[in-house]
């Protein structure tokens, strides 16, 4: 194996360590990390303030509408009086008709009555016209002529002016007929206008109920719907606001572990820039070992140049040689939360299908056998703003 390190060399690069900030670069990925998480945290803040504005919105409309309901109701127990008042109008109208109809009946039977009389009385009047017409001119000669004496004159001149007062009463009584029949008809004619005006109330009542019904159940109706539309929004805004504090106390917890993370971080980072190292001779590599590595290094580097791939490797032999980590390489690969492809379930379908390369394998060969091109970095990842790399290689900086 090639570059195998002496003991004073090792010595010699624990004392670089230590001079080297491996402590801040150890620590800054988990930085980037919190900030990260404390923007989502505020975006998830200015959420919940936006959902909890919306629902205070929302609750006061809802109060709104349930006092316009209660209104409506109040509305709608006037508009029952209304109905209660106008049912009794229109009782009352049609209890008005149903007399009018009475009272037009026997007019109706009264102006016939007067008709006949008025046609009896006008064919009296007429024969004693006639008579008188036809013997006007003989008849008081033949009275004055035939007397026999003065008193018998004077008997039949009083026959005459009686016949002639019964005329006249035959004329009044027919004068007053047809008076009492026109009146009847006028009285009859005022009746059925009367009659027909009462229809016509009657059938604005009517109207008027339906209108004044329809009006405020539509209201009623409508307001309804808008309460209980409002009402799901209300839910809906509540189950957003219960989701967005569930996802800010997740945050937070998150939030809570990356600040732990990065304490323990950075005292592992000082620990293994104070701790001792093996020699690569006094490490005794397990049966698999070559075969887990070099399916890692798949994982994090198969799309890297060779040197990246050594690069990988590197950084986990040289935490297997710090006293700090693992000192075995399944102990530092599996450590918890320290490679990804671990967590995601990525190594061990590699493992499970055996895809590493050769390239791989023979990077795992060289790391396993003391070669480093890192120095003694024990971290690793792809490019961030905030830190100063001690190597960049390929697509990952190491420090």
């Amino acid at each position: 194996m090639e570059m195998r390190r002496r003991p004073a060399a090792c010595l010699a690069l624990v004392l670089l360590c230590g001079m080297m900030p491996l402590s801040v670069q150890a620590t800054e990925e988990t930085r980037k990390q919190i900030e990260e998480a404390e923007q989502q945290r505020e975006e998830t803040e200015e959420k919940l303030d936006e959902t909890e504005e919306n629902l205070k919105g929302l609750n006061e409309q809802h109060s709104s509408l349930q006092g316009a309901l209660s209104t409506l109701n109040t509305e709608l127990t006037q508009v029952s009086n209304n109905l209660n008042e106008l049912e009794e109008q229109i009782a009352d109208k049609e209890e008005e008709i149903a007399g009018l109809e009475e009272q037009i009946a026997q007019v109706e039977e009264e102006l016939a009555e007067a008709i006949a009389l008025k046609e009896a009385q006008y064919t009296t009047m007429k024969k004693q016209i006639q008579f008188t017409y036809e013997r006007s001119s003989n008849l008081y000669m033949e009275l004055f002529f035939s007397s026999g004496s003065l008193s018998d004159f004077l008997n039949k001149n009083e026959y005459i002016e009686q016949l002639s007062a019964y005329q006249k009463k035959v004329l009044d009584e027919y004068k007053a007929a047809q008076a009492a029949m026109e009146q009847k008809q006028e009285e009859l004619e005022y009746a059925k206008a009367e009659q027909e005006k009462n229809r016509e109330e009657l059938g604005e009542y009517k109207v008027q109920v339906v209108a004044e019904q329809g009006r405020v159940s539509g209201l009623v109706s409508q307001t309804s719907s808008s309460l209980n539309a409002t009402a799901n929004q209300i839910s809906e805004a509540e189950a957003a606001a219960l989701a967005y504090e569930q996802q800010l106390k997740e945050q937070e917890e998150n939030l809570s572990a990356l600040r732990a993370k990065l304490a323990e971080e950075i005292r592992m980072a000082e620990l293994a820039a104070q701790s001792s190292w093996r020699d690569i001779s006094e490490v005794s590599f397990a049966e698999g070992d070559r075969y887990l590595l070099a399916n890692l290094i798949y994982c994090e580097a198969g799309g890297e140049s060779y040197s990246g791939q050594v690069a990988v490797g590197s950084v986990v032999i040289n935490r297997v040689l710090s006293s700090v980590y693992p000192d075995t390489v399944t102990g530092v690969i599996y450590q918890s939360g320290q490679f990804s492809p671990v967590a995601s379930g990525r190594l061990a379908l590699a493992l499970a299908e055996g895809r590493a390369t050769g390239s791989c394998y023979q990077a795992a060969d060289e790391v396993m056998g003391g070669t480093t091109n890192v120095s003694n970095c024990v971290y690793f990842r792809t490019p961030v703003d905030g830190i100063e790399p001690r190597y960049r290689i390929g697509g990952h900086i190491f420090y």
